[in-house]
């Protein structure tokens, strides 16, 4: 197929350039701490097979050992309780995994603020000035919380009252989720929900209304400063875990130049 073709040719030109949206995923990437006495995701760790030697003279290869929902993952609506009759991760559709995305960019407010809410009238001024989100694509949440990565305390930024990092606000969740074609929300930080959403109505309002409504998440995103307002398209690829809630997952953007 010449669209085929004329996109390959593009990558190789430089015409399209492809931008890794994925932490590096290591025994140092940030995990998700929940208080007691709920259930602990295991942080990511490698376990050696062989490396050239007597185990294996020829190769090298590790097991490794992650949660579904550890570094850049993938949320499937199965995730959550609202949508425990909807889809696993193995069972979401291919073509949904490669579409168009729109960035929104609140990183100046979520500097002043970690505690900061993306909330309904922000998407609609967003929407006066690009246009509509985008049918069945990604709305990505910038607010530039991928410079903590680093350090998974600096990344938290938990104190006595809880996780202070920024997100959306219960109306805007459920605004996004009932109201917009979005297949679902792309965000910097450990989950799609802000720090605080533990305290809101619902609690974490995003995986209520977005998972509920058959959509996805993608979580610890990075490189968003360097996508167009619109324009992107995006290409998420979960592992396909039956019966699985999520996966990590490799997220790529092609962007023309």
């Amino acid at each position: 197929m010449s669209v085929l073709r004329d996109l390959v040719d593009g990558i190789r030109s430089g015409g399209i350039e492809v931008l890794d949206l994925t932490a590096p995923l290591s025994d140092k990437t940030p995990i998700l701490s929940l208080p007691e006495p709920f259930g602990q995701t295991v942080p990511f760790s490698l376990q050696e097979i062989s490396r050239y030697d007597d185990r294996g003279p020829g190769w090298y290869w590790n097991n490794f050992t992650t949660g579904e929902h550890t570094g850049t993952h993938f949320d499937a609506p199965n995730h959550w309780v609202t949508g425990r009759d909807g889809e696993d991760v193995s069972q979401v559709a291919p073509a949904k995994l490669i579409a168009p995305a729109v960035v929104l960019d609140f990183s100046a407010e979520s500097a002043a603020d970690p505690d900061f809410l993306l909330e309904i009238d922000h998407v609609k001024a967003w929407e006066a000035e690009h246009g509509p989100l985008p049918d069945g694509g990604w709305l990505l949440y910038r607010t530039g919380w991928d410079v903590r990565a680093h350090d998974q305390a600096e990344f938290l930024n938990a104190d006595e009252t809880g996780p202070h990092t920024p997100g959306m606000s219960p109306a805007c969740a459920r605004f996004l989720a009932e109201e917009t074609p979005i297949a679902g929300i792309g965000v910097e930080t450990v989950g799609t929900d802000a720090g605080a959403a533990h305290s809101f109505d619902p609690a974490f309002p995003c995986h209520s209304y977005l998972l509920g409504a058959g959509k996805y998440g993608l979580t610890q995103l990075r490189n968003l400063d360097r996508l167009p307002v619109t324009g992107a398209v995006v290409v998420a690829g979960p592992l396909p875990i039956v019966g699985g809630s999520g996966s990590p997952v490799r997220v790529l953007a092609l962007v023309e130049r």
